[in-house]
């Protein structure tokens, strides 16, 4: 797959240099079973996944719960070791450093958590969670930590007075404006936001979106944006990429993608977004059965067992990613089959 990778870098349509390439990434969790606690299996978490991302470009990472989006990014981060393949941030290999070059490399890739209130220490005011990561690689002087730290909670909608504040003494979307603050506040490249908005309501939700919009123009960020949600996707994104147990199954500008998914599984998904009108009803596509297990997934096409329209060789061969029109890459033997007869 390194020169499928290669081939999908050159079809971008930014024409930013590449930040963030990932190839081949694959993270199996053993399963141990016996008095010996033997290895009985693997957990296909993530399964030789490959994609890049431009600097100032945001790519939305969207799939069901389980199926490897947040593994991903926190592969990319280091935060759990793959099994194999590669992720390189401006042309460097983060698996092949040490932990004081890692130490350094964290500077400039920084993470935005799911869950705004878990990821900040209850026992400590706001502004010493901002501060801990100056401290640490020992940026600026006491003071000058401080004004930094200021200045960040200025730039994401919050008083400085609220420095000496703590966690349950705010709000959930202003948790999450701490989250953010403390995720810039060591000037990263590239961010990776773990489903940021999830667990906010939905008037607060696009505030917080528009936040994280205004902060990439500001200070040229590059965003690999997890979700489940194709609605706030479809509002921030640059690209989209469709995980489906383990694997990228489709892969388009996000204007593409929704307007002409061709995967099955894509199509499924869009058609489950809530339209906010209540005269307007979008017809469902509803898919049968359940998501398989990633300890035992299934041959072939790992989608074919809920496909309403599998072909005998969907469950024998395992279809590539590939270009089916300009910018839009897909894995689907049905979709290229309908490609071709279209041709």
């Amino acid at each position: 797959m390194v020169a499928e990778s290669d081939s999908l870098e050159k079809t971008d349509t930014n024409q930013n240099k590449v930040l963030v390439r990932v190839k081949n990434l694959v993270k199996h969790y053993p399963v141990r079973g016996g008095v010996l606690r033997r290895v009985v299996g693997w957990v296909q978490a993530v399964d030789d996944v490959s994609f890049t991302i431009r600097a100032g470009e945001t790519l939305g990472l969207v799939g069901e719960s389980g199926c490897g989006k947040s593994t991903v990014g926190n592969c990319i981060l280091r935060l759990i070791q793959p099994t194999s393949g590669s992720v390189e941030l401006n042309g460097d290999n983060i698996f092949e450093m040490d932990s004081k070059e890692m130490k350094l490399m964290r500077r400039n890739m920084q993470v935005i958590f799911q869950d705004p209130y878990s990821s900040l220490n209850p026992r400590k005011p706001i502004g010493d969670s901002i501060l801990a990561g100056l401290k640490i690689h020992k940026i600026g002087d006491g003071q000058e930590q401080v004004d930094i730290m200021h200045n960040m909670l200025r730039k994401v909608g919050l008083d400085p007075y609220y420095a000496h504040r703590y966690p349950h003494e705010f709000s959930g979307g202003q948790r999450q404006r701490i989250g953010i603050a403390r995720a810039l506040v060591l000037h990263p490249s590239f961010i990776v936001c773990d489903e940021p908005v999830s667990a906010l309501d939905v008037s607060i939700q696009s505030q917080v979106l528009n936040l994280l919009n205004d902060l990439q123009d500001e200070l040229n960020l590059t965003y690999l944006f997890i979700a489940h949600n194709l609605s706030v996707v479809e509002h921030i994104s640059d690209r989209v990429a469709v995980m489906y147990l383990g694997k990228i199954v489709e892969m388009a500008p996000r204007d593409l993608l929704f307007e002409n998914p061709l995967h099955l599984y894509t199509q499924a998904l869009i058609s489950a977004i809530p339209i906010p009108d209540p005269k307007l009803e979008r017809k469902r596509m509803l898919l049968e059965g359940e998501v398989p297990s990633p300890l035992n997934p299934p041959s072939g096409c790992r989608f074919h067992p809920r496909c309403p329209v599998a072909m005998d060789i969907c469950s024998q061969e395992e279809p590539r990613l590939e270009e089916l029109g300009p910018h839009h890459w897909v894995a689907c033997f049905y979709a290229k089959e309908s490609n071709l007869s279209e041709v």
